[in-house]
């Protein structure tokens, strides 16, 4: 009898998830306002580029920095999308299937997770795409006035590559 109450409080005890799941699509929703906040302004940023008081320099500067925000801002949407990705993963793992997703097309390759390693699999592809975009901010920002630099780029692309064949790898899929 103690044995099948302390189960069922056990198993009980997953809803505690529901914290997590909750407070992650909290935080996605903040990261969808940040980054669609961020897209605004960067946009009124580009009615200072069409200023034709501008000399070559300043419209140069002008387009690194709307570079930079652009990258910013789709790192923001990705970020936002694995905090919504981990909500509905840890609700789909804890608590129970989202049932309107089964029968959704996208669903499937995206929201329906079935365990753990599917949750961590989905998370750490846009983690890595995230990491792409920030290499990407970096190396827009640094100057290449040296072979060595170049070099150092072309090292980052060239584990980039790999990274992203790795990742295709390991789902089975060949190319």
């Amino acid at each position: 009898m103690i044995e099948s109450l302390f189960e069922k409080v056990l198993w009980g005890s997953r809803y505690i998830v529901v914290i997590a799941v909750i407070v992650s699509l909290l935080t996605s929703l903040s990261m969808f306002y940040i980054a669609t906040i961020d897209a605004f302004i960067m946009i009124s940023h580009l009615l200072e580029y069409a200023n034709p008081a501008l000399d070559i320099a300043e419209r140069s500067a002008q387009r690194i920095v709307t570079i930079t925000h652009v990258v910013e801002v789709i790192d923001g949407y990705l970020l936002a999308t694995v905090l919504l990705i981990f909500a509905m993963g840890l609700y789909e793992l804890f608590i129970s299937k989202i049932e309107i997703a089964e029968n959704k097309k996208v669903a499937g390759s995206v929201l329906v997770i079935n365990s753990l390693d599917d949750l961590k699999n989905r998370l750490a592809k846009v983690i890595l795409m995230i990491l792409i975009v920030k290499f990407f901010e970096h190396a827009i920002k640094i100057s290449y006035e040296d072979p060595l630099s170049i070099l150092y780029l072309s090292i980052g692309i060239a584990f980039i590559g790999l990274a992203l064949y790795l990742t295709h790898a390991s789902e089975g899929k060949s190319h």
